[in-house]
């Protein structure tokens, strides 16, 4: 079976911290968009920390018209746990075109039947978490997923890399220094214990406007 096209594409500071800066939503996006994926790969533990209306604002809307992708694009969240229960909501927004729950043989049984009350689709791979590898293969066999986008923290980042599914890091920089006032950094060294460096080859550079950089990065493998 052909492998799915992975791609951690996220903003940064010049140190690596994934939060506690402004970001730069409309490039963030901008930049997002030249992938042309066919699904979103998020985290439980993200969605969880976004707000997602029940009544969807008007913008949204206008907003989605200039991004082709949210008319195919699949929201896929991990969620071995069952822990997110915004689903409705979700199904709603104009940023994507369904949505889809990767679940695991240790997944509660009342969630796998809420999200069946919910008319949400969902994904069993793995026995205590989610088998991400196989994930990804049923989403290619099952939807015609051929490209993902990951949009999540660091440690589903760092579990992707870990597995060697991730085939492209792509970083908007932008001109921020955290130092101590964040810890969290776009990867998560717990996720990602490597047993060596992780090789990355150069794929491009672009200066940008309001002094943020593009970087783009093949993922090589371990040495």
């Amino acid at each position: 079976m052909n492998k799915v096209h992975v791609v951690l594409h996220t903003q940064v500071s010049v140190d690596s911290k994934a939060d506690g800066f402004e970001y730069d939503m409309g490039t963030y996006y901008q930049l997002a968009e030249t992938f042309k994926p066919d699904a979103v790969l998020s985290g439980a533990e993200t969605m969880l920390k976004a707000e997602v209306p029940e009544e969807v604002p008007e913008w949204s809307y206008e907003v989605a018209k200039n991004f082709p992708s949210c008319g195919r694009t699949i929201m896929t969240i991990v969620d071995s746990k069952g822990r997110v229960r915004s689903w409705k909501a979700l199904k709603k927004q104009p940023f994507w075109n369904s949505v889809l729950a990767l679940c695991s043989e240790s997944t509660p049984k009342e969630y796998l039947d809420y999200l069946k009350s919910e008319n949400v689709d969902f994904i069993i791979a793995g026995k205590d978490h989610v088998d991400l590898r196989k994930a990804l293969q049923e989403m290619r066999s099952r939807y015609g997923v051929k490209k993902v986008r990951i949009d999540s923290g660091g440690t589903l980042a760092g579990a992707l890399l870990k597995d060697g599914l991730v085939d492209e890091i792509s970083l908007l920089v932008s001109p921020f220094l955290l130092g101590n006032l964040s810890d969290n950094t776009f990867i998560s060294a717990d996720g990602l214990d490597l047993k060596a460096p992780l090789e990355l080859k150069l794929k491009g550079v672009k200066k940008l406007d309001g002094g943020n950089i593009w970087v783009r990065y093949d993922v090589v493998g371990t040495k």
